[in-house]
């Protein structure tokens, strides 16, 4: 694969992945993928990840919802969740993901408002140490794996559950931090960097990284979209990949707390 970032200059190539990022060190590369649907990583980030997994570096991904809206067949409706389930798996399988290294946050598909925050969990809800919500589900997954980076859908996504799960997991990056919740496990010693990639809708600003990916890279990220074989409109999905090219694009996302000496010199 190549690797390239935007530059003042125009775009600079890095033979290795570490060209990308401010601080690369190898033994503590652990990245976490978060999509909030099960197909979301691999259309948006697969080259990417088989990247990571050729340098090494310990590699999950975490799947906030069950897919039970995307049946395309009534006799579909009552199982799909399980369908969906198998064919993450399998597509995982064929990027060369362990298979215990991906998660299910198992929370309703199309209805992740309803999750939004953290709360006592009730009878049929989704839960982890007796609470629910999405903060909730993300902060234990950000503590249990430690990553150095994150990558997810990017917030201009039309798709509701994009916006929610993007807006969910960047907060949560500093209850993970903080000493807030112990029981969800012990407090990350820094902060994540996170990184956003499209799915569905172009990025709100322009990206700074590009990957370049050889064919047999290439063609392995189509055969892990086409392992979702139960979405019928999934076809048309590798028609777009194929048609755009080996490439995929990510933007480095910036955030900064607020402090009254940011502002003092403008009045």
């Amino acid at each position: 694969m190549k690797y390239y970032r935007r530059t003042k200059r125009g775009m600079a190539i890095a033979d290795r992945l570490e060209g990308l990022f401010a601080t690369w060190k190898p033994e503590e590369e652990v990245w976490l993928f978060v999509g909030p649907h099960d197909d979301d990583i691999v259309l948006g980030a697969g080259l990417l990840l088989q990247a990571g997994l050729k340098e090494k570096v310990k590699i999950y991904n975490l799947i906030v919802t069950d897919g039970r809206m995307g049946y395309c067949k009534l006799e579909q409706r009552d199982i799909i969740t399980e369908v969906r389930k198998k064919e993450t798996m399998e597509s995982f399988k064929i990027l060369g993901v362990p298979e215990e290294n991906v998660f299910f946050g198992n929370m309703p598909d199309c209805d992740v408002n309803s999750y939004v925050g953290r709360r006592r969990a009730k009878a049929d809800d989704p839960a982890i140490e007796g609470h629910t919500g999405l903060q909730n589900l993300l902060t234990y997954y950000l503590r249990k794996v430690a990553p150095k980076r994150i990558f997810l859908p990017t917030g201009a996504d039309l798709h509701p559950d994009h916006k929610i799960v993007y807006q969910e997991t960047l907060i949560s990056l500093f209850h993970a931090s903080g000493n807030i919740w112990p029981e969800l496990g012990p407090v990350l010693k820094h902060t994540p960097f996170a990184y956003e990639f499209e799915v569905y809708c172009d990025f709100p600003e322009p990206p700074e990284i590009k990957i370049v990916a050889d064919e047999d890279i290439f063609k392995k990220k189509l055969e892990g979209i086409l392992a979702y074989r139960s979405q019928e409109q999934i076809a048309q999905l590798v028609d777009t990949r194929r048609e755009g090219g080996p490439y995929e694009f990510f933007k480095p996302v910036s955030y900064s707390f607020y402090h009254p000496s940011n502002y003092v010199m403008l009045f």
